[in-house]
């Protein structure tokens, strides 16, 4: 999310270009939802039934979540500068629940084009909503702390892992939410179900770590040991993911798996949780991020230049990818031979589990909606350098 980051990109341009590489992979997720043949059917990240280009389509885009986070988490302390506690913890108190309201109104009926919200799902925007009012509340003690709670919790979290669920509904229910929530369905009543699947708390602790390094981008701070603490930093992260994930005792709730067969073994070995971000997960893909970051801040070239793009105005792209991918849905049910009486399904209406294409046409749908987004993205930056309306921080 884009925390009013103007004054960023303009010295570092790293932070946007990752976010917009961030954003172009996230579509590709989305995309395969909604138009591939098995998505509904089938888990691409099993070993024992998946292909490598399957399992790579996947998998590439669970980086997408926890860098975003990451990154709100750094925006949020660049945009912190030069304001007091107060104003800067009030500002991300009002923008965490202008998000969740964003996620159920607006991001679900996106996802679902379901008019009457029979199904709400609650997701990434709501995690990042929620961790903002928190760390609104704690950013106001110190940097220091927000760091340290946030290290806390990635480290640790999976220790609710280890032990069985509460016997008391309500209590195994706020637990779920706050921990553990993956496709946990709350019947609001007979026609109407909240879906959350993701946790608070342990994407909450990825913000408050990019949070807490915020200060390595402040102004005055020097490049070259910015550069030596991202690289230690992030091969610190990628060799404890190895670690845990080779002695296969902690950090992620589903333990790897041995097969006979060396390729399925190299997929078991990648196939970490990400609902909720286990440790495991976290240090793969955090840690791939802070090594971009630190070999990335002096790009310029044609890649740069165009992910930035996207990276700028991650908000608008966001909610537009979503109406615009859903409408492509609309049209090739339709024209696939599906009809009125096919529309409503779960979760997402004009998507039977019959529907679908192969991965190919995923790919070229994928790469038409980047390309289609890039102009009105482009448009919306040069907007929001130019106008300096309140509203504009909220997008």
């Amino acid at each position: 999310m884009n925390l009013d980051t103007s004054h960023l990109s303009k010295r570092i341009l790293s932070i946007d270009i990752l976010r917009g590489l961030v954003m172009i992979i996230m579509a590709l997720d989305h995309t395969r939802d909604f138009f591939h043949i098995e998505a509904m059917t089938a888990n691409p990240l099993d070993p024992q039934t998946t292909t490598g280009i399957l399992f790579f389509t996947r998998w590439i885009t669970h980086f997408c979540a926890p860098i975003f986070v990451f990154l709100s988490g750094l925006s949020a302390y660049l945009s912190s500068q030069n304001k007091s506690s107060e104003k800067a913890g009030g500002f991300l108190l009002k923008r965490g629940l202008w998000l969740i309201i964003v996620e159920i109104i607006i991001i679900s009926l996106g996802l679902t084009f379901n008019p009457f919200y029979n199904f709400v799902i609650l997701q990434v925007i709501w995690v990042i909503g929620w961790s903002m009012i928190l760390l609104g509340l704690l950013s106001r003690i110190s940097r220091n702390a927000v760091l340290i709670i946030g290290l806390i919790i990635v480290f640790g979290h999976n220790i609710f892992n280890l032990f069985p669920a509460p016997k008391d509904e309500s209590l195994g229910l706020l637990l779920k939410v706050f921990f553990t929530a993956f496709g946990t369905v709350v019947p609001l009543s007979s026609t109407h179900l909240l879906g959350v699947f993701y946790a608070i708390l342990p994407w909450t602790g990825i913000m408050f770590i990019g949070y807490g390094i915020g200060n390595w981008y402040s102004k005055g701070y020097d490049a070259i040991e910015r550069k030596r603490n991202l690289i230690i930093s992030g091969t610190l992260a990628i060799f404890l993911f190895m670690f845990l994930r080779f002695i296969n005792l902690y950090g992620d709730p589903a333990p790897r798996k041995e097969y006979h067969d060396a390729f399925k073994n190299l997929l078991s070995f990648f196939n970490v949780s990400k609902y909720p971000p286990s440790l495991q997960y976290t240090c793969m893909t955090i840690g791939v991020a802070l090594l971009f970051l630190a070999f990335t801040e002096k790009m310029n070239n044609w890649f740069s230049k165009i992910s930035s793009i996207y990276g700028a105005v991650p908000f608008f792209y966001y909610v537009i990818h979503f109406y615009l991918l859903h409408t492509i849905l609309v049209i090739a049910f339709f024209a696939t031979g599906f009809t009125s009486n096919q529309i409503v399904q779960i979760p997402f209406w004009f998507r039977p589990n019959e529907f679908g294409f192969n991965l190919s046409i995923v790919y070229l749908i994928w790469i038409a909606v980047v390309a289609m987004l890039y102009l009105p993205c482009k448009w919306f930056k040069g907007y929001k350098e130019k106008h300096n309306q309140w509203w504009l921080r909220y997008v």
